[in-house]
């Protein structure tokens, strides 16, 4: 018997011999070289036509039936414009033009109709055919899908104009903190390090609703809940289960479009609790309910066991007050103080709506 070999790629060497000389075979002259390049058009990934010089249908292709839905019974024979949407429809005669100089058309990016009615996005590349003597009889066309690539593309430019948007109202965030904080800064280094807790915040808010790019909802911020919020800002002061901080009543949704204000609100109240609050000594406690009613939301903050509090409640405490009036003008409510014995207890009042998308 014969040992064959084996050459490490799968099979004998002897094999692969036979293939080879099989293949050149194939390519000596005298082969059918017509039923040679048929069998090559007919088993292309791309649609392949090809349509006389007054633009009827002579030839289709496997993946022409697979592209544009039409058999090759149903194709050929009929005008090519059945593929061609009413408004691209100047194309044609452009086309058949060049064709007809003798020139050919690369790449040409356009649209065409699918058998049942969707546009589908192509790219064609279409060449004279010539017969024997070098007349041109008609023209040969590769069509290509490019629909994947296309929406690729448009999600990318979607997204780089998501992402712009979204940097600049950041932006537009920082500047407006930095505005105001820097009008009740005392000195550089107060600035920088209630900057830097403020932006903080922010990121943990941004963090919550970050939207999804793929999928049906690619680019919608997320949603989350009042009680969601409240645990990421307050997570930094104490664990939940220690009892330093607890929250009370039934949850509330609340729309990416006012986390920033609500993260920016309830950040420094939770800073003036760390400072001169409950939260600055390690018997304090900070409660926070929200209460339902049918037309409206009552957010209680009470601080207790906390060190008695000596601001009045008429005294202008810079920047906190200013954020705080602009945040509750937004939602369309009311917030107000009581400083009792064992702490600070506020109350803000919002309208059911209030954290929804603004109308």
């Amino acid at each position: 018997m014969t040992d064959r070999g084996y050459d490490g790629q799968g099979g004998s060497a002897q094999d692969r011999l036979e293939q080879l000389e099989a293949g050149v075979a194939a390519a000596q002259p005298g082969h059918d070289a017509a039923a040679f390049l048929a069998a090559i058009v007919e088993s292309s990934d791309d649609a392949i036509i090809s349509k006389s010089l007054q633009g009827i249908i002579t030839t289709w292709n496997k993946s022409a039936e697979r592209v544009f839905g039409y058999t090759a019974d149903e194709a050929v024979g009929r005008p090519i414009t059945m593929l061609i949407p009413e408004d691209r429809l100047g194309e044609e005669p452009a086309i058949l033009a060049r064709i007809r100089s003798g020139e050919r058309v690369d790449h040409f990016e356009t649209v065409r109709r699918r058998k049942d009615g969707s546009l589908i996005d192509i790219s064609l590349t279409i060449s004279p055919i010539r017969d024997g003597n070098g007349k041109i009889i008609g023209a040969s066309k590769i069509a290509r899908d490019i629909s994947e690539h296309k929406r690729a593309a448009q999600h990318q430019d979607l997204l780089l104009r998501e992402m712009h948007h979204r940097v600049k109202n950041l932006f537009a965030i920082t500047g407006s903190i930095i505005t105001l904080a820097a009008r009740t800064a005392q000195t550089p280094a107060e600035l920088a390090t209630g900057m830097k807790d403020r932006l903080v915040a922010l990121s943990r808010a941004h963090e919550m609703t970050l939207p999804s790019f793929t999928g049906g909802e690619a680019f919608a911020e997320q949603s989350t809940t009042l009680f969601n919020l409240l645990t990421s800002l307050l997570s930094p002061f104490g664990d939940q289960e220690e009892g330093r901080w607890r929250l009370h009543g039934e949850d509330a949704p609340v729309s990416a479009d006012r986390v920033t204000s609500l993260a920016l609100l309830f950040h420094e109240y939770a800073t003036n609790a760390v400072k001169y609050g409950a939260l600055s000594v390690p018997e304090g406690r900070l409660d926070v309910t929200l209460s339902s009613r049918p037309d409206s939301f009552e957010i209680t903050w009470a601080e207790s066991l906390a060190i008695p509090a000596t601001v009045s409640p008429n005294e202008d405490t810079g920047f906190g007050t200013t954020l705080e009036q602009m945040v509750v003008r937004t939602l369309n409510g009311k917030v107000s103080r009581d400083w009792q014995r064992d702490g600070l207890v506020i109350r803000l009042m919002v309208p059911r709506d209030a954290f929804a998308l603004p109308s």
